[in-house]
């Protein structure tokens, strides 16, 4: 597990999109060989999304053979529903780059079929022989994607009914009113995330920093799935200063001196 401290959230969105695209451009992806990239909604890509954006527009990148694959989706909101994880990658992402629409695969949360569309959705990532990178974030809770504490470590895409934690975090999203927000989700399982061949995450602010010396400086744990990534072949938790604030001195110490050259640069695209 690599850990990667930045000074702040805008240093942290602009390193990982140049990351990210150094890692496409790297791959040389074609029709018959797309990148398979691994995506999530929230607050936490926006930054990300946002410098995605601006080196597609500066023709740093393109994403013509870019195939993506969303972590979650609500089940019962309408995809133009303006908390829809359909809605916000269309937003954020997707409407402004050269991603063809056949590209994009987005959980379907208002199917007939909840278990066959989880289990297409599985066999669709085998299909393309797995998922090249995984960016994601975390919950309060350490969760990543909609796997809460108490999920299984090798769980698959499934149906996930959420935990009121969830839903009273999830709640300023919707006008603050808890009544609001879907009960149940689609998500992708941990043994999802951890089949990727890479995984990195982006972590941020002071409320997270609890989850972060969960997942880092604890054992694995099925009440914290981020502790997890600890037994990823190739994982990646960049972080900003606020988010490791619980994290002991030492430990801050060894990761920003193992990374001050990788910090100090944005990776060349």
């Amino acid at each position: 597990m690599r850990i990667l401290i930045h000074e702040n959230f805008e240093r942290l969105s602009i390193w990982t999109a140049h990351y990210i695209v150094a890692k496409i451009k790297a791959a040389n992806p074609s029709s018959k060989n797309p990148f398979i990239l691994g995506l999530s909604a929230g607050s936490s890509p926006v930054g990300v999304y946002k410098n995605l954006v601006d080196l597609y527009k500066k023709g740093k990148i393109s994403f013509k053979n870019v195939i993506t694959f969303n972590m979650d989706e609500y089940v019962g909101i309408a995809e133009d529903h303006p908390q829809s994880y359909h809605y916000s990658m269309n937003y954020h992402l997707f409407s402004h780059i050269d991603i063809p629409t056949e590209n994009i695969n987005i959980l379907d949360g208002n199917t007939l079929d909840l278990e066959k569309e989880c289990n297409d959705y599985e066999e669709k990532i085998a299909s393309y022989g797995g998922i090249n990178l995984f960016l994601g974030g975390i919950g309060r809770d350490g969760n990543l994607a909609f796997n809460e504490p108490g999920a299984s470590l090798t769980s698959r895409t499934r149906i996930k009914p959420l935990t009121h934690e969830t839903m009273i975090a999830n709640s300023r999203f919707f006008g603050g009113e808890i009544s609001k927000v879907p009960k149940t989700a689609l998500t992708v399982g941990v043994g999802t995330v951890m089949d990727a061949k890479e995984v990195l995450i982006i972590i941020n602010g002071y409320g997270k920093a609890h989850a972060v010396r969960k997942g880092i400086e604890e054992g694995v744990n099925h009440m914290w799935t981020i502790s997890m990534l600890q037994l990823h072949k190739q994982s990646v938790i960049c972080c900003d200063d606020e988010s490791t604030m619980e994290l002991k001195v030492g430990t801050v110490k060894y990761f920003k001196d193992m990374e001050s050259e990788t910090l100090a640069n944005i990776p060349a695209v």
